[in-house]
């Protein structure tokens, strides 16, 4: 059993709102423990399987639970956006390391050669400079004005665009990314993975989407997104070491890299360590 408060008294994602609502069952694990996750007669409701409550919340088409004291779940204030279609895309079970999952979700340097011809194609390879930082007033990793040419940017898109793109690390196992709408150049689209981890080396990612598009039918925009998700998947299970090095000299980063370093240095300040690798093997 996990005892670390760090680790205990954070929220994570254990089951799709709606299909709870339904009375569908999810028998599942938190940290290493085995919950289950059903409609009580107050809502939606997780407990140990010696019967213990767990704090739960309803946020962003996900039932979130805690294992400890919990405090606020992060705010995405484009969930609750006029005109925005929001969308549960399932999750998306991996034999890798939560921290590992959430990582790749920041990485863009992958995109030509893991999503080619949608998120990325060679000859457009080189990822330009952008600015990372971890804003302590709320403390949080941020990447931003990055700029990346997109064969495919979304399902609604139609042609490649540069892709403007936005990284937010709220929570140590979610990270939101905020991107180029192709119908409203105006506005971001707003993708979310929402990571449970099941154990150290084992994890679901719920990837959540809050955009604007009113062509495509809710089906097409869960497939796609899962679609560049089950792309990754294969990458993620034959990563070495399979839990995320937080020591900087245990990996070596490119210039790429520099979202991936402030979130192993955050992780590292707010001691985070499940699913981390604290010395080389």
């Amino acid at each position: 059993m996990i005892t670390d408060p760090v680790i205990r008294n954070e929220w994570y994602p254990v089951a799709i709102a709606a299909m709870v609502e339904k009375g569908q069952e999810r028998l599942t694990m938190l940290l290493g423990e085995d919950i289950r996750v059903f409609l009580g007669p107050n809502g939606s409701a997780v407990e140990k399987t010696d019967g213990t409550a767990l704090a739960v919340k309803i946020a962003y088409g996900h039932v979130w639970a805690c294992l400890g004291t919990p405090g606020e779940l992060f705010a995405i204030p484009e969930a609750v956006q006029e005109g925005r279609r929001l969308v549960d895309v399932g999750s998306v079970r991996v034999k890798c390391s939560p921290l590992r999952a959430v990582e790749n979700f920041l990485d863009i340097a992958h995109f030509p050669f893991v999503h080619t011809d949608i998120l990325g194609a060679e000859p457009h390879t080189e990822v330009y400079r952008y600015q990372v930082e971890i804003r302590e007033d709320v403390d949080e990793v941020w990447a931003t004005k990055i700029s990346f040419y997109q064969p495919q940017a979304a399902k609604s898109a139609e042609g490649g665009i540069d892709t403007d793109y936005q990284y937010r690390v709220p929570a140590p196992t979610c990270a939101v990314l905020y991107k180029t709408c192709p119908p409203r150049p105006s506005e971001m689209d707003v993708i979310g993975i929402f990571v449970q981890p099941l154990t150290e080396e084992l994890c679901d990612a719920w990837p959540w989407m809050a955009l604007f598009d009113d062509e495509s039918s809710m089906a097409d925009m869960i497939q796609f997104q899962q679609m560049i998700f089950l792309q990754d998947r294969s990458i993620l299970e034959n990563q070495l070491p399979r839990k995320l090095p937080l020591d900087p000299g245990l990996e070596i980063p490119t210039r790429a890299d520099m979202t991936s370093i402030a979130y192993r240095r955050w992780l590292k300040k707010r001691g985070f360590t499940y699913g981390a690798q604290l010395v080389a093997a």
